[in-house]
């Protein structure tokens, strides 16, 4: 897969937003926004918001709205993965915790889709405020997909 641009690739990627929000309510209401986007990969950032906050006393963000954020991800990944939009369902999303999100900060989710089967894609990631050197949170995931013939190949 030959990328397009840097400046071509946001303008897609500011479509590709429009189209989350307007499909996903609660992907809106968490201000979710794709920020790059690679062959089977997605950048998408959750902007810091005080009614996202979980804890008003330290101002850190509610674990489900990270959570979200790197279920959405995820599932970008695969579209890409696959091609193009596609019908696709979590069947399980494991996040490993490893610090709170620091108040203030957007957060940022990488996520990757590495394997492609018949039936499921595959799927690992991390979520970060400061850079992706020091993550929040990891996620390992995995998609149903409509059967058929993997797409590009059977491995990522």
């Amino acid at each position: 897969m030959t990328l397009p641009s840097p400046d071509e690739r946001r303008s897609i990627c500011a479509v590709m937003t429009a189209g989350m929000k307007s499909r996903v309510p609660q992907n809106r209401a968490l201000g979710l926004e794709i920020l790059d986007y690679g062959e089977a990969e997605v950048w998408m950032r959750m902007p810091y918001a005080p009614h996202l906050v979980g804890n008003p006393a330290s101002g850190v963000l509610h674990g489900g709205a990270v959570t979200t954020l790197l279920d959405a991800a995820c599932g970008f990944a695969t579209m890409l993965a696959l091609g193009g939009p596609s019908a696709i369902a979590t069947l399980d999303l494991r996040v490993d915790w490893l610090k709170p999100a620091p108040p203030g900060l957007a957060v940022i989710a990488h996520t990757h889709c590495f394997k492609v089967t018949r039936h499921v894609c595959f799927v690992r990631g991390t979520a970060y405020a400061t850079g992706p050197h020091d993550p929040i949170a990891s996620v390992a995931a995995t998609f149903a997909r409509k059967a058929g013939k993997p797409s590009k190949g059977d491995v990522r």
